[in-house]
């Protein structure tokens, strides 16, 4: 059973922070004090021009008490309760606690946030030190010559007399071992601090390529027609943002195919189509492309265009073992970083019909999160050619959807561990959400 909204728990904590009594905003609302009292213990749902009005007493924005603290920082939350559940945090109060102090829930998702980079970062040095052949020699290389030094330094201190011509030499020795090993620790320090300084992007080029995108707001004028660029250009000045080898690879592929699509689906007359429908089958075959290419080119329009469509828009794709290979994540539907994520998206099921569009309206399983329209197909990659096995690739656009009706509508989650579907005939693993959800 679902918990009440706690609109009216907002609403009491926003006068209480302008200092307002309860029969002052019910004045000013007009509505008694008693039924005031009502709605801020969640007894009475609102909505309409009374949560309007309430909202313009207390000089906030409706949405702020309707809608509560943001979707991704509560999925951050229940992230982090998923990741330490010997911890016992009550998974069900989640949303009161960001709704109701928000500070506090923004830094325990900092510090989740913290905790996973530097355990990944953690693991990836790990695995370095395990199979990066450059960085074990060089961890040879210091141990090796710290052990020759001790030796030496052991014979001159245990033998008290000792030949001055070997006495010289051992000193040689120590010497020149100390510079070697000043040199080879030296080059250790080099190699752990490059990694260091790329903590958040080591062994992880697809989160380096994502940030920049991000930073970009997913959109590249300069690659638009026009724009003059070529993808190496881009690439060549993002500098830092793209410091990785890998990283710059795979912005390499990216990028290309975003000029080939923006080569032949210009902003204007996408945008002019789109504003008749949002159907990326009916769009794509109006201008002669494949849906997946349609459905990048509208998770990537400027924001001022998205924004008269009603976006932005967000974009999922996926190779053929369920891998994410793009993320575009929008407000109140975050995409899982690490780990799988619901079985049950159109995302996979169109993996398993090929070249079929799919259409399927979506409410994440939370009330935190909105309800959204998404479009997926699966194509084949490259070439297709008699006697080879096809690679397929799919894409999930995510549309936010206007329409609250349930009809049509279809539960998904972000990923198992934070589920709260206590019944689900795609779960993988148990959920911290499943069994606070079975008691409310």
């Amino acid at each position: 059973m679902a918990r009440p909204t706690l609109t009216g728990s907002r609403i009491r904590e926003r006068r209480a922070l302008r200092g307002m009594r309860q029969a002052e905003l019910a004045r000013r609302a007009g509505i008694s004090a008693s039924y005031l009292n009502l709605i801020e213990h969640n007894r009475r749902r609102i909505g309409g021009k009374l949560l309007l009005d309430i909202a313009a007493a207390l000089d906030v924005e409706p949405s702020l008490l309707s809608e509560g603290a943001e979707a991704a920082l509560i999925a951050t939350l229940r992230e982090a309760a998923a990741d330490r559940a010997e911890a016992g945090a009550e998974a069900d109060a989640v949303e009161e606690l960001a709704g109701r102090f928000p500070g506090w829930a923004a830094l325990v998702a900092a510090q989740h946030r913290a905790i996973e980079g530097l355990e990944r970062t953690l693991e990836v040095l790990t695995d370095r030190l395990t199979h990066d052949p450059h960085l074990a020699a060089s961890m040879h290389e210091v141990l090796s010559t710290v052990t020759a030094i001790h030796s030496t330094a052991s014979i001159l201190v245990e033998t008290k007399e000792i030949e001055p011509e070997w006495r010289d030499r051992f000193h040689r020795n120590i010497n020149e071992d100390s510079q070697r090993l000043a040199e080879g620790a030296q080059r250790l320090v080099s190699e752990l601090e490059a990694g260091q300084r790329r903590q958040d992007t080591l062994g992880a080029p697809q989160d380096e390529v994502e940030r920049f995108l991000a930073a970009r707001g997913f959109h590249l004028p300069e690659l638009e027609a026009g724009g003059g660029a070529t993808p190496a250009e881009v690439i060549a000045e993002a500098g830092e943002a793209l410091s990785s080898t890998a990283a710059r690879e795979m912005a390499q592929g990216i990028l290309a195919r975003y000029a080939e699509d923006a080569a032949r689906l210009a902003v204007g007359p996408v945008t002019e189509a789109a504003a008749e429908t949002l159907d990326p089958g009916w769009l794509a075959a109006r201008f002669g492309v494949g849906p997946g290419a349609m459905m990048r080119r509208l998770a990537s329009l400027p924001p001022e265009a998205a924004a008269t469509l009603g976006g932005p828009f967000g974009l999922v794709a996926c190779d053929a073992s369920g891998t994410f290979t793009f993320r575009r994540p929008l407000p109140g539907f975050p995409l899982p970083r690490f780990g799988a994520a619901c079985p049950l998206w159109p995302l996979f099921q169109a993996l398993s019909r090929p070249m079929i569009p799919l259409r399927q309206r979506l409410r994440l399983a939370s009330r935190a999160e909105g309800w959204f329209v998404t479009h997926a197909v699966a194509e084949p990659v490259g070439v297709v050619q008699a006697g080879r096995e096809p690679l397929f690739e799919a894409h999930m656009l995510i549309v936010p959807d206007r329409d609250e009706s349930e009809e049509g509508l279809r539960r998904v989650g972000v990923t198992c561990r934070i589920c709260p579907r206590a019944e689900c005939r795609g779960r993988r693993e148990p959920s911290i959400m499943a069994e606070s959800a079975a008691a409310g």
